[in-house]
């Protein structure tokens, strides 16, 4: 749906509706948009007007991913996540939960993909990429942000990593299931601190961090401003999604987030089989049920197209496994139960709750409704109370739900009503700090594996210099804002003590290998740019990775029975079942524990030592660390920008590379941030690239060197020194807020129906000036060539159902899929309508017309038309007046006359109209067994 306008002919961005319909589009010597409005509802507007036009290809991008459609432009590459997509339900679960969003957040996000689609034509032809890609803009739904963060957070709570557990105990027994865990998957990693007043310069707080994530070009994280009359925040917005959920300074109050690593989505183990009639039924606690069952076809550029089978069971949709009535443990059938999916909640009611919040108090209190992903929250605000708390939906359940896959029909592992209860703590008032680094801390209840504590521990101890220490550029407290870059961009690599430990006492080494060994035991074990020493470290711990590997008591998961190889599981998971990097962030562990005897990790060490002296090849660490970024553009080769950077896994500056696989990384600080409570205007940020994601764009890697080298760039809050746009002048217009009428899920229905196994369809009359631009998109299609208006422009489209919605015997109404437009219904009177001087009108005849949405990822689903003809028909007959429902298809039209013969309708003459060659159809309430 769109409430939103684009007219080109209004002057100067004015609706003509008054100050709050207003936007403007400011931005700094970064190009870093500060967007200013009326209202919450057009700041909304405004901000998804130009997330799309600074980021188009990033946005359609992330659309397709909600949908599964990215391996039609991307190639055959892709297809391996829009199998997923699928079989997981992301876009059926984004509908849920947006129709289930109070009126209020339905009404802003909807305003958000409006200013979207009000853009998007613009911003795709700005971004070569689609060009490259042979991609056309499509059009965003209300639902879609939703789907954005669902598909962006999905895999971040690590599930897969229980299959690779379940892989460990099947062959090395169930008491190692946990061996590889080192506390935590190694490129976990996520960094923050909070500083109060009593440890600053200013007496105020500060909170600084960095997210690590995949580094993306253009980054996951967008630097923005969003100023109206009831707030006024800046922080890191996700493109795709509106408002600031992670990371934000509101000038009263500012917050900050890392991953909990908290487990919170499970895996059951099911077995189905196939019904006489092909349908799916799966194996509960009460015995065999009906599953629910449908298939989709991932188009795919440059294959054939391909047929995915999408099963859901009362647990959830199956993600990996087929139809087979024998189970397997070389083919096992997996469900995925995640919380979004079972309860409808995304929190993204917590989203605008946010932007509006004045203390930690408020904030706090909005934290309660957060879903997903489960973060700990560090928070502070202008009046010295600071805030240390874990928020998000954990499912109470047994706890063998978190560690392995368990058995479906056993109701021991069943979800109980409810959730945990959410740890938190005060901030320590001796230190005067509090870290968050995805150690196991304070979410330890909540999870299985963490992050090595090494990074908090680093932290800590760096916020502890005493003053006058000068540790690697600190000068210690009192603290100030531009004294955190030297603790973002630390080096110290901690978990290199095991290693070098077993190396100090390797036996029998050669010279030259003696050598190494009394060079890295002087290493200051830092693993800066230039260091060859670091280089030389990490050349060692590679070969001690691959000797491990090679190690008969980890053949079994490292041969050629490599979990990662197993054809039972989809290559999208392959990454978490790869031995090789296990073990590689496993090493501490490994190299400790009695797995091997001690004789053995010490040959292994004094072996690799020997191997790596011989090659007396020197390089510094920057030379081979180098940054990999994704770049979702078929045959992209991502440009080299950087010189050589610091830092590894384990380190606070945590660029993530695969000890044993390459010294490259992918994953590292997506931003940084310094969050100043006592002047805002002493702010800092940064992201790997730039505020744009348009290629050639001044502004699209002007950042990369402030990134690479640890510097920071100030946030400017003075609006006069700041750079007024034509973006909100000459682009966009805006209408009136949204109002009830204006947003279709709000509006009340004439009709509600479940459909079992399809969701609830409610129909609600047509607004014919909001919903203009929805019915234009739909009725001018080349599919919707037999409904007569192709050639209609949006205003043509509106006057048209204004005088339908004129008329007492004609009605239009929107089909509502769980809160999402799914079709246009229309009903008629034969007898006040031409039709009725085409046949024999009888009494109780009442005529329909119906015209299916686009539905991009959801085309393909079995049984989707006859779904909504099932609640079409029902309303009908809701009226005991109404005896026989009329239809008249274009003759033309084979496919929508064998649907009404399937349903029932008896087919009848042909009639010649003005515009057409129509067929009648009749279905009678006798047909259906009401009579």
């Amino acid at each position: 749906m769109t409430t939103a306008d684009v007219d080109s002919e209004r002057p100067n961005g004015r609706s003509g509706h008054g100050p709050a319909d207003d936007f403007e589009v400011f931005r700094d010597d970064w190009g870093i948009p500060h967007l200013k409005a009326g209202s919450a509802l057009a700041l909304a507007r405004a901000q998804g007007h130009n997330a799309v036009l600074d980021r188009a290809w990033q946005l359609e991008t992330e659309r397709h991913r909600v949908l599964g459609t990215t391996a039609a432009y991307l190639g055959a590459e892709a297809a391996d996540w829009d199998r997923f997509a699928r079989r997981a339900r992301l876009a059926d679960t984004a509908r849920r939960c947006f129709g289930r969003l109070a009126p209020e957040t339905a009404a802003w996000v909807s305003a958000y993909v409006d200013g979207v689609n009000a853009g998007l034509a613009e911003g795709a032809a700005r971004a070569p990429e689609f060009a490259a890609a042979g991609l056309a803009p499509g059009r965003w739904e209300p639902w879609t942000p939703l789907g954005v963060w669902l598909s962006t957070h999905i895999l971040f709570a690590g599930f897969p990593t229980k299959l690779w557990r379940e892989e460990v105990a099947r062959r090395l027994g169930d008491g190692r299931a946990t061996l590889f865990a080192t506390d935590g998957p190694g490129t976990s990693g996520s960094n923050g601190w909070l500083l109060t007043g009593a440890r600053t310069a200013t007496g105020a707080p500060v909170i600084a961090g960095d997210p690590h994530r995949f580094i993306e070009d253009p980054g996951v994280y967008q630097q923005i401003r969003l100023a109206c009359l009831e707030f006024d925040v800046v922080g890191l917005a996700v493109p795709g999604v509106p408002g600031i959920a992670h990371f934000g300074h509101a000038g009263g109050v500012a917050w900050a987030i890392t991953n909990a690593m908290a487990d919170y989505q499970d895996l059951y183990r099911e077995q189905l089989r196939r019904t006489a009639d092909g349908g799916v039924e799966a194996l509960g606690p009460d015995g065999w049920y009906a599953a629910h069952a449908h298939t989709e076809t991932v188009e795919v550029a440059g294959g054939e197209p391909e047929t995915v089978e999408v099963v859901e069971t009362d647990r959830g949709p199956v993600i990996i496994g087929d139809v087979h009535d024998e189970p397997s443990p070389d083919a096992p059938v997996i469900s995925l139960r995640y919380p979004p999916r079972v309860t409808g909640d995304l929190g993204f009611d917590v989203l605008p709750a946010l932007l509006r919040a004045r203390t930690v108090g408020d904030l706090d209190a909005a934290l309660d409704g957060w879903v997903e992903p489960v973060n700990v929250v560090l928070a502070a605000d202008t009046t010295g109370a600071t805030l240390h708390r874990v928020a998000g939906h954990v499912p109470v359940r047994p706890h063998e739900n978190r560690l392995r896959v368990v058995p479906a029909h056993d109701p021991a592992y069943a979800w109980r009503e409810g959730a945990e209860p959410l740890p938190r703590t005060e901030v320590d008032p001796v230190t005067g700090t509090a870290v968050m680094a995805n150690e196991r801390g304070l979410a330890a209840p909540l999870g299985i594996e963490f992050a090595p504590p090494h990074r908090a521990h680093r932290i800590r101890e760096l916020l502890g210099t005493p003053p006058g220490a000068g540790a690697r550029g600190l000068t210690g407290p009192p603290w100030s804002s531009a004294d955190m870059a030297a603790v973002h961009t630390d080096t110290r690599l901690a978990s290199s003590r095991q290693l070098l430990s077993l190396l100090s006492w390797a036996p029998d080494l050669g010279p030259d290998a003696e050598r190494l060994r009394d060079r890295l035991l002087l290493w200051d074990r830092h693993m800066d740019a230039d260091s060859t020493d670091a280089t030389l470290y990490s050349r060692l711990r590679a070969d001690v990775v691959h000797r491990l590997a090679a190690h008969p008591a980890l053949r079994p998961v490292t041969g050629d029975a490599d979990p990662w190889r197993s054809a039972a599981y989809p290559p999208l998971f392959r990454p978490w079942l790869a031995a090789v990097p296990r073990i590689g962030y496993a090493l501490e562990t490994l190299l400790t524990v009695g797995l091997l005897p001690y004789e053995d990790r010490l040959a292994i060490v004094a072996a690799s030592a020997e191997a790596v002296a011989a090659t007396q090849a020197e390089s510094p660490w920057g030379q081979v660390h180098r940054v990999s970024p994704w770049q979702a553009l078929p045959g992209a080769t991502p440009e080299e920008v950087w010189p050589g950077l610091a830092g590894d896994h384990d380190c606070v500056l945590s660029t993530s590379s695969v000890p044993g696989i390459t010294d490259l990384f992918a994953r590292g600080p997506a931003a940084r941030y310094v969050w100043d409570l006592a002047r805002r205007e002493d702010t800092l940020w940064v992201v790997p690239f730039g505020a744009s994601g348009v290629p050639g764009s001044a502004h699209h890697r002007d950042q990369s060197e402030l990134w690479a080298s640890g510097r920071l760039a100030p946030v400017v809050t003075d609006w006069n020194l700041l750079h007024r746009t034509e973006e909100s002048t000459t682009t966009m217009t805006t209408t009136p807020e949204p109002t009830t009428s204006a947003v279709p899920a709000l509006r009340p229905a004439v009709h509600e129906q479940k459909v079992e196994g399809f969701g609830v369809v409610r129909l609600v009359p047509v607004d014919p000036a909001a919903d203009a631009g929805l019915l234009h998109g739909w009725v001018t299609e080349e599919r919707a060539r037999f409904w007569g208006m192709a050639d209609h422009t949006r205003e043509q489209v509106r006057e048209i159902y204004e005088f339908v919605g004129s008329l007492p015997t004609h009605h239009a109404y929107l089909a509502l899929r769980d809160g999402v437009p799914a079709a246009l219904f229309q009903t008629y009177e034969p007898d006040a309508d031409p039709v009725g001087e085409c046949y024999d009108v009888q009494p109780g005849d009442f005529g329909i017309h119906l015209l299916i949405a686009p539905a991009e990822g959801e085309g393909a689903v079995k049984g989707y038309t006859d779904a909504l003809l099932a609640a079409f028909i029902g309303y009908v007959f809701s009226d005991p007046a109404h005896l026989r429902v009329v239809v008249e298809p274009d003759a033309r039209n084979e496919k929508a006359l064998a649907r009404m013969v399937r349903v029932g309708f008896e087919l009848g003459p042909e009639i010649r109209k003005p515009e057409k060659t129509a067929r009648l159809a009749f279905l009678t309430r006798a047909a259906l067994g009401l009579a």
